[in-house]
């Protein structure tokens, strides 16, 4: 069993389930976040009281099935945010990832441990969700790639929810041939040769991260524009980015506090206080609110059909700045969180797949450029990924 120095993994006894022989990720070491049920280990869900009077899992999620049967081999379950409900990757029952690639800073939520564990090479790939950002910024705050799939695409039978109109099931990997071979298996079809040959650069999210992160990026999509073909600027979010986010923090603390409100009313569990924050402010959206932001989710949609046509991608920064260091009050922490949420929130509002590609840093820092394609071409994402990291070879 590969040693955790880095705290990726579940404090306690590690599980370890072989992968069947001869499939295509034969060889291949995967991790799940403690949201994944695996059959026989309590599914944790990154809070102490989550487990408690639930019985424990008879068989393994979907995603951790579908990896095992494609021959990858699990060595253990990883830390989560509670419940999903963070963007950071803190855990104040289990402690906080070290980010390898970027040491004393946090490795990003909720898939901190999945995250954490594939950069510092403690497993080949790593189950994450994301339902506001939960793959994609751990990606750009450790250096790696990460999807997550268009919305409904994968089956996430066996997973916890938290907010089910945006939960995905995502993954991630060190290098595009992993990224592509993992990716295979998931989505069930080969990776295909063929790319866009249309590249739209959303310059008001650049325009919107910090200047250092557009900078470092720019060589970035200058090569992937030189890969596309053809390339133009356009703007992503007309009713301005802020707007987009505040939608998706009315949406999602509601369907949060739905999915959760029957253990909140059985067990009272414990939380850390921002997480409790989270579910109290869910309780409260007034109808109003949920109203508009409903019908700020179907404007997002059609933005988000019209920028991208068949052949087309959307490219833009994953996070407006590198990982923040540890341990800053929640102060400093929830601005940093909204304008994370201003750069993610079209992935829960459209649906649209999106991929993480790592390759620039800011002062040594990881930061991740985003691929974003018409529904259901998260392959092509993959594609793309792939004959860019070839490219710069």
């Amino acid at each position: 069993m590969t040693d955790d120095d880095i705290g990726a993994f579940v404090p306690g006894p590690r599980v370890r389930v072989d992968g069947r022989a001869g499939g295509p990720l034969a060889g291949l070491t995967f991790a799940a976040k403690d949201l994944f049920d695996v059959a026989g280990v309590p599914t944790g869900g990154g809070n102490h009281d989550w487990p408690t009077g639930r019985p424990i899992p008879a068989k393994h999620s979907w995603a951790v099935q579908t990896l095992l049967d494609g021959g990858a081999t699990l060595i253990g379950k990883t830390i989560t945010d509670e419940v999903s409900l963070g963007i950071l990757g803190e855990n104040a029952f289990d402690g906080t990832p070290k980010n390898t690639r970027a040491p004393g800073r946090v490795p990003g939520g909720s898939s901190s441990g999945s995250a954490a564990a594939v950069a510092a090479g403690l497993c080949d790939t790593a189950l994450g969700t994301d339902t506001g950002g939960s793959v994609r910024v751990p990606a750009s705050f450790c250096g790696l790639y990460g999807i997550r799939p268009t919305h409904g695409r994968i089956d996430t039978t066996g997973m916890l929810p938290q907010a089910p109109t945006s939960d995905t099931t995502g993954w991630f990997a060190r290098d595009a041939a992993t990224f592509a071979k993992v990716s295979e298996v998931m989505l069930g079809e080969e990776i295909p040769r063929a790319l866009p040959t249309c590249l739209v650069i959303a310059v008001d999210t650049f325009g919107f991260a910090d200047a250092g992160v557009a900078k470092a990026l720019h060589p970035m999509v200058t090569r992937l524009a030189a890969l596309i073909g053809h390339s133009r600027e356009d703007i992503m979010a007309p009713q301005g980015l802020s707007v987009w986010a505040r939608a998706q923090r009315s949406l999602q603390p509601i369907e949060a506090w739905n999915t959760f409100k029957p253990w909140l009313d059985e067990r009272n569990p414990r939380f850390a206080f921002s997480v409790a924050r989270q579910l109290v402010l869910g309780s409260m959206v007034p109808a109003a609110d949920q109203s508009w932001a409903a019908l700020m989710r179907q404007e997002v949609r059609g933005r988000m059909a019209h920028l991208l046509p068949p052949g087309t991608i959307l490219c833009l920064p994953t996070t407006p700045f590198a990982a923040p260091h540890v341990g800053q009050p929640l102060s400093v922490l929830d601005p940093l969180r909204d304008r994370i949420t201003c750069l993610c929130a079209q992935g829960g509002l459209a649906g649209h797949p999106q991929v993480s590609l790592p390759g620039s840093t800011v002062d040594g820092l990881p930061v991740g450029l985003s691929i974003i394609g018409p529904r259901g071409s998260d392959a092509t994402l993959v594609a793309v990924a792939r004959a860019l990291e070839a490219q710069a070879s």
